[in-house]
């Protein structure tokens, strides 16, 4: 490649970088050569694009613009995560400890690998090396993740499961048939929200004909079968994960109550990220007055957690 042309390719390149529009017939008047030339320059500059993704994650891409009668330089999209993002997310999936140790490091070299430049992979990996050594495991030693997976599928196609599931109460074993409506994260653990089909099960729980489902911890699932048998949930009665998650603590279910407290803590921006229905109603004396939506007693043990900083008022 001659001087000529690098130089050429290069001006047209930074050209497009800085957000002006090529027109081929200025830039062969430029530089000396005719249109066919300038074409080529830019058709160079789209094949160096495609083959830079695997370096920077990003795609551009170079198009025409009609309207300004000539070529411009497009981000359509990035195809991966920035370092900082999947940093974060490597530390949230860490803090979370979702997952056998095992199937943690899986995970996180997946999305490094995946999602980070690679030039950048190493760094990265550097950064979660200590937290991931000492990773510790949740107890239950459980692999669930097709579990998990084949329920999401019964609740993309509304079919009903049935379940042998190790109740947290007594550890007896106790067989259900249910219409799983969604998937949830919380403490630790994932579960399925489901409503119970048996009219004679519904006896044994303390909201009979509540709109909102029980909760199943999927470690806890011993058995599961998806039924080819369907249900159907009308469209003004779905259930709405963010709604219920927003009311319920340490996924522990019940009735739907008010409860309002005194708050003379620090940082009550804790509280309020806490319990995402929460509303001060008043301040008196760096004292705060709030109230909050909440289904079951979860919220309790919560509550009582902050010992002499909240004063339970009513609920």
């Amino acid at each position: 490649m001659d001087n000529g042309k690098v130089d050429r390719t290069l001006g047209i390149y930074t050209r497009l970088l800085g957000g002006y529009s090529v027109n081929k017939a200025e830039e062969a008047q430029r530089y000396g050569v005719n249109e066919r030339t300038i074409q080529r320059d830019i058709d160079d500059i789209r094949n160096f694009l495609e083959t830079d993704v695997e370096n920077t994650g990003i795609i551009n891409s170079v198009i025409y613009d009609r309207f300004e009668k000539g070529y411009k330089l497009e981000q359509i999209y990035q195809l991966k995560l920035t370092n900082s993002e999947i940093l974060a997310i490597c530390k949230i999936l860490l803090d979370s400890r979702a997952f056998k140790k095992e199937e943690m490091v899986s995970v996180l070299d997946k999305l490094i690998l995946c999602c980070v430049p690679e030039k950048n992979q190493k760094l990265v990996k550097d950064l979660i090396a200590n937290e991931e050594f000492h990773y510790v495991e949740p107890r239950h030693q459980s692999d669930f993740l097709d579990t998990m997976w084949d329920i999401g599928q019964a609740i993309r196609n509304c079919r009903f499961i049935e379940i042998d599931y190790v109740r947290t109460k007594d550890k007896k074993v106790v067989h259900r048939k249910v219409k799983p409506v969604a998937i949830m994260f919380s403490e630790y653990y994932f579960y399925v929200t489901a409503f119970i089909d048996d009219d004679e099960v519904k006896k044994e729980f303390d909201v009979l004909d509540d709109s909102f489902p029980t909760i199943y911890r999927l470690d806890r699932i011993k058995k599961l079968n998806v039924s080819n048998e369907y249900f159907h949930i009308p469209y003004s009665s779905r259930f709405e994960e963010g709604e219920f998650r927003k009311r319920i603590q340490f996924m522990i279910g019940g009735k739907l109550r008010k409860v309002k407290f005194k708050y003379k803590g620090l940082d009550v921006d804790a509280v309020l990220d806490r319990l995402p229905t929460a509303r001060i109603m008043s301040v008196t004396d760096n004292e705060y007055y709030i109230e909050a939506e909440t289904f079951g007693a979860g919220v309790d043990m919560w509550l009582r957690s902050q010992g002499d900083n909240i004063v339970i008022e009513e609920g």
